[in-house]
């Protein structure tokens, strides 16, 4: 006999729970247990010599936060409205929080392991890079993407001497 909780236990195994963002009217997919937080980034302060995708930092309750400008990272258009109100999700790699920019947070789903797909070929090699796969969804491409390698921004060259 199935019990409630090895029902739970099957749906949790064959599923994960995703939260939808989208950025630049692409519908993208972080997993649930990725994101520590969801607030607006105001207050950036500029870091010389920053790669283009770090908007800067910021003071979020104490903690220093790197915002990492989601558009920039997946070479996306820019905003076609200045002054838009971007959201942040909040994330943690080796002890440091950053938080992503994005233009808006959707809903959490619950999607079939078995459902996710490789990448297509014909995706940029820029999405490739930092993509889990994809789910089909009512005739839209949810893009899963890896938070650590989003955030793996690239190290400076080494000068030359």
């Amino acid at each position: 006999m199935t019990t409630a909780d090895d029902k739970q236990i099957l749906i949790d195994e064959n599923t994960h729970e995703y939260v939808t963002v989208d950025i630049a009217d692409q519908l993208f997919g972080i997993k649930v247990t990725d994101i520590h937080d969801v607030f607006q980034p105001h207050s950036l302060t500029k870091v010389p010599l920053a790669p283009p995708e770090v908007k800067g930092v910021l003071n979020l309750r104490g903690r220093i936060v790197t915002a990492i400008d989601a558009r920039i990272r997946l070479d996306l258009p820019k905003p076609e409205k200045e002054g838009r109100h971007d959201m942040a999700i909040g994330v943690e790699m080796d002890n440091e929080s950053y938080g992503l920019i994005i233009d808006k947070v959707g809903e959490v789903l619950r999607l079939a392991r078995a459902d996710l797909k490789p990448l297509p070929s014909n995706i940029d090699p820029r999405w490739q890079e930092v993509s889990r796969g994809i789910y089909r969804l009512d005739g839209r491409l949810l893009i899963i993407l890896d938070i650590q390698k989003m955030l793996h921004i690239g190290e400076p060259e080494a000068c030359a001497a």
